[in-house]
C-alpha cells in the first residue's frame, strides 16, 4: 500500500486504521489497549514540554506531531469498541471552548474580567452535572457520594496533584494565609520525619517503612504548599535545581578529569570541596541562591 504524507488530518486517520488492521496491521500497534499506551501518551507530553523550555520549534513541531498521533490512537481504538471516534473528540473540545468562552463568541457584553470567571465557573459547573447526568443515563453512574475534590484526577502526577488540591482547598477557605505559617509547617513536618527517623534506628527497623513513607510525604506536601503560596510552580523550582546540580556535578566531574582523576577515586570530603568551588565559581543571584 502507498500512502504519501499529507497535511490532512484525514491521512493520519487513515493510517492509524492501517496499522491496527487486524490482517494487514503493524503486530506492535494491533496489540495495544488504551491502558498500554497510556506511558507513551505521558512521555509524549513531556517531549513537547522539553522543546519548548528548549526553545526548538523544530523539535516542537515533530513533538506535537507525536502527541496528535496519541490522540488518534485512542480514538482508533474507542472506534473499534463503537464508543466514538475522532470527529466526536473534535466535536466535544470545540463545543466546550465556545461554550466556556461566552465573552468571545457570545455576548459581547460579557467581557468583564470579573464575569469571565463568574460565567466560568458557572459553566463549568453545569458541564458538570450534564456529565453526571449523561453517564448515568449510560449506566455508567459512579457509585457512593461525590467528594468536593473527587475533581482531581487521581491518576495525576503526584506533584501536580498535590498542587491542585491545595487550590481546591483553598477555595472554601481551608488554607493559611501567610505564606511564613508554611514554613512552620514545614519546620514541623522535617521534626516528624527526624523523630521517625531516630525511631526505625533505634528499633533496627527498615527505613522504607510505611511510616517514613507517610512522614516524606506530609513534608513534601508541605514544601509544594509554600511554593503555591509563592505563586511559584514546584515542578519548575525543581527542574531549575535539577540543572543546578547537573551543573554544580559536572564541575566535579570535569575538575577531577583535568587532574587525570576519575569520580569513583574521590573522597566525598574532595568532592564537597569542589562542589562548593563550583557554587563560588557560578553563583546565582544573591535571591536565588539556596
Amino acid at each position: 500500500m502507498t500512502i504519501n504524507a499529507s497535511q490532512d488530518i484525514e491521512m493520519l486517520l487513515k493510517i492509524m486504521s492501517c496499522l491496527r488492521d487486524k490482517d494487514n496491521g503493524c503486530p506492535w500497534d494491533i496489540e495495544q489497549s488504551f491502558a498500554s499506551i497510556i506511558p507513551y501518551t505521558i512521555e509524549e507530553a513531556y517531549e513537547v514540554q522539553d522543546a519548548i523550555e528548549r526553545n526548538d520549534l523544530d523539535d516542537l513541531r515533530e513533538e506535537l506531531g507525536d502527541l496528535l498521533l496519541q490522540v488518534v490512537f485512542h480514538a482508533q481504538m474507542a472506534k473499534e469498541e463503537d464508543a466514538f471516534d475522532f470527529g466526536d473528540v473534535v466535536h466535544a473540545i470545540t463545543k466546550k471552548m465556545i461554550r466556556r468562552h461566552p465573552h468571545v463568541f457570545g455576548d459581547v457584553g460579557q467581557r468583564g474580567k470579573e464575569l469571565v470567571k463568574g460565567a466560568w465557573e458557572a459553566i463549568k459547573a453545569e458541564e458538570k452535572q450534564e456529565r453526571a447526568d449523561r453517564r448515568k443515563a449510560l449506566g455508567l453512574d459512579d457509585s457512593g457520594p461525590q467528594m468536593y475534590l473527587d475533581d482531581i484526577p487521581r491518576s495525576l502526577p503526584a506533584m501536580k496533584a498535590a498542587t491542585k488540591l491545595q487550590k481546591q482547598a483553598s477555595k472554601v477557605g481551608f488554607d493559611w494565609n501567610d505564606a511564613a505559617l508554611v514554613l512552620d509547617k514545614i519546620a514541623e513536618e522535617a521534626q516528624e520525619a527526624k523523630e521517625e527517623l531516630e525511631y526505625l534506628r533505634q528499633t533496627q527497623a527498615s527505613l522504607d517503612s510505611a511510616g517514613m513513607k507517610s512522614e516524606i510525604g506530609d513534608l513534601l506536601f508541605a514544601v509544594i504548599n509554600l511554593a503555591r503560596h509563592c505563586h511559584i510552580d514546584p515542578d519548575e523550582a525543581l527542574a531549575m535545581t535539577n540543572q543546578k546540580f547537573r551543573s554544580r556535578f559536572g564541575f566535579i566531574e570535569t575538575s577531577l578529569q583535568n587532574n587525570g582523576r576519575e569520580l569513583s577515586s574521590a573522597s566525598l570530603d574532595e568532592m564537597e570541596k569542589l562542589w562548593q568551588e563550583a557554587k563560588r565559581e557560578n553563583k546565582p543571584d544573591k535571591q536565588t541562591e539556596e
